[in-house]
């Protein structure tokens, strides 16, 4: 079985880049000027990672997929992550940026309580996101301010400036993001018809029964997506999140099927996938206003 190694901490990703640690909690690092991976390994971070790729490579590979990086990619990470490092041969120098920071450095920080909503430290490798000229100068700005912090000697300041301005990053990002499935419109508007697909031959099948109510997770893995970058797409394509798209599929076939009436709720219910009948007439009333009971004796 292959070994996995563990990196926690910043001081160990440093050794291995060959950089010095400058801050026990965060690092930026010119990737021209560090050190190549020594060998193709394994690793579990307990870090958040960012990288700026600058070259086409196909140097991390995530589970069984290996990307290669177009010009000016930014790939996100997070804490529990396994990521293996191809070895590149030996006159293989990376070139882009690496911004790496602990959990810790969050605590008692606003970033701290919010850091979840950064979906996309949870994407898929082929779900990075793709700068353009502009956006990336942005991003360098934003690295710049972090490194030359670290460069300062510490004060009371240091920590609640550099918190700041990984913040600052982050929230580039999602605005970026925000452009990316713009552009992509065409691209989401197909994933959107799959997904109504997907949905239709599932309640058409005798999953509903076997396995229950589809979730967001299932849906994105049978179209080839992460979950949250799935969720993430499916919101700004409609407005509403997947969970909620998908409930509101249920609450359309359920008043259809509802006017059967050689069938209870409960069987209505069990056939559409709830495992507790009960569970059906609460969703059921707070879309509609009322109980499947009475929907069926006002209409």
């Amino acid at each position: 079985m292959e070994e996995i190694v563990k990196l926690d901490s910043i001081s160990e990703y440093n050794d291995i880049r060959g950089v010095a640690t400058l801050h026990p909690l965060v690092t930026v690092i010119d990737l021209s000027k560090a050190r190549p991976w020594p060998e193709t390994k394994s690793y579990n971070f307990g870090l958040y990672g960012i990288y700026l790729k600058e070259v086409k490579c196909g140097e991390l590979k995530y589970g069984r997929n290996l990307y290669d990086y177009q010009e000016g990619t930014l790939v996100f990470t997070g804490p529990g992550q396994v990521l293996t490092v191809q070895r590149q041969d030996k006159n293989y120098q990376p070139k882009g940026w690496a911004l790496f920071f602990h959990p810790e450095l969050l605590n008692g920080t606003t970033l701290g309580k919010h850091i979840q909503e950064y979906s996309f430290f949870s994407y898929d490798v082929n779900e990075a996101l793709h700068l353009s000229e502009q956006e990336r100068q942005i991003v360098y700005d934003c690295l710049l301010k972090i490194q030359y912090e670290l460069q300062h000697a510490i004060d009371k300041h240091s920590r609640t400036l550099i918190v700041s301005n990984i913040e600052l990053f982050l929230n580039y990002c999602i605005r970026f993001y925000d452009r990316q499935f713009i552009t992509r419109d065409t691209t989401n508007r197909g994933v959107l018809q799959k997904f109504e697909r997907l949905l239709a031959d599932y309640f058409n099948s005798d999953k509903p029964v076997s396995i229950g109510l589809p979730t967001v997770a299932w849906c994105a893995k049978e179209l080839h997506f992460s979950a949250n970058y799935f969720g993430d797409m499916i919101k700004k394509e409609t407005g509403i999140s997947a969970q909620e798209y998908i409930q509101s599929k249920v609450i359309e076939l359920a008043k259809e099927r509802i006017f059967d009436l050689d069938k209870s709720v409960s069987q209505v219910a069990y056939e559409l996938g709830f495992k507790y009948p009960q569970h059906f007439t609460r969703l059921f009333k707070q879309r509609v206003g009322s109980t499947p009971n009475a929907y069926r004796t006002m209409n």
